[in-house]
This record gives C-alpha cells, sequence and structure tokens, in this order.
C-alpha cells in the first residue's frame, strides 16, 4: 500500500480547524481509498456504511452506528467482540464539518480527532489525526485505529 511522507494534509485546512493547534500530543495515520471524494465522504460519515467497516479485526464489529453530522451533533458508535465478551460505545460531538474535505470531532472523554479528505492523482488521502488516550500504549492505539481505518480504506474502494 502506498505511503505518504509529509506532515499529514491538515495542513490543508489548518486555518479551518480550531482544534488544531490545542492538540499538544497525537497520532497520524492514513490511508489512500480508490473512489471517488464524494463515495469516500458518503463511506466516512454514512452509519448505514460504518456498521460495515468500523472495526480492527475479524473478531471485532460495530452493530450500531448513529450520527447527527453537523456541528454540534452527536454520534455513537457501538464496538464488540463478536462473542459477545465485550462492547463499549465511542461517542463524541463534532466539532467542525465540512463535507465532503474535513471534520473534526471531541471523543467523550475530552480527546480530539481530526479527519481531512484531499483528493489525489492515485485516490482520495485520508488522513486522522488523535489525541491518545493514557490507558494503553500509543503504538497498540496506532495500529488499531490504522486498522480501523484501513477497513473503512477496503470498503470504500467497493
Amino acid at each position: 500500500m502506498l505511503r505518504f511522507t509529509f506532515d499529514i494534509p491538515f495542513l490543508l485546512h489548518s486555518k479551518r480547524f480550531t482544534d488544531f493547534n490545542t492538540m499538544s500530543h497525537y497520532i497520524d495515520i492514513q490511508t489512500l481509498v480508490n473512489a471517488p471524494l464524494a463515495n469516500a465522504w458518503e463511506v466516512l460519515t454514512n452509519p448505514e456504511h460504518i456498521c460495515q467497516w468500523n472495526h480492527a479485526s475479524d473478531d471485532w464489529h460495530c452493530p450500531k452506528a448513529s450520527n447527527d453530522l453537523r456541528e454540534g451533533g452527536q454520534f455513537s458508535y457501538t464496538m464488540a467482540a463478536k462473542d459477545g465478551s465485550f462492547s463499549f460505545d465511542l461517542e463524541g460531538v463534532f466539532t467542525q464539518v465540512e463535507a465532503p474535505h474535513a471534520l473534526c470531532y471531541n471523543l467523550a472523554d475530552g480527546r480530539k480527532v481530526e479527519v481531512s479528505l484531499q483528493e489525489t492523482a492515485d485516490g482520495v488521502l485520508v488522513a486522522q489525526r488523535f489525541e491518545p488516550e493514557q490507558e494503553n500504549p500509543e503504538e497498540m492505539q496506532r495500529m488499531g485505529w490504522q486498522a480501523i481505518l484501513d477497513n473503512y480504506g477496503r470498503f470504500a474502494a467497493r
């Protein structure tokens, strides 16, 4: 898979992102989506699609997703082990929505997340910047969030 080495395309939107400069520590991940920008946005933001790709491994799934895609709108994505042994709700509030190029949200625990979509000659570059939590090692978080983003990219390319 193609990987980019640059300061993530948040710079394209940094004047618009009010949360961008308030992140003191963050993790960047990205994927290249072989789909038109409008499709990439639709798959990223439509709860029906989110349920299809929002899991880090094949033994997990996202049985329920809802969102109110507007600034101040809330979202909730249920992440669950398929064997029923564990589940949790990833919840938050959208702070900025600029369809189809960018969105920012705050998770319920206060961490910030930014997503940028940029058309390139090779497809849509989707970059995500998030503040890590303190409970799990950062590399584990990077790998988990990257696995979810890669699932999204594969699903969006269908």
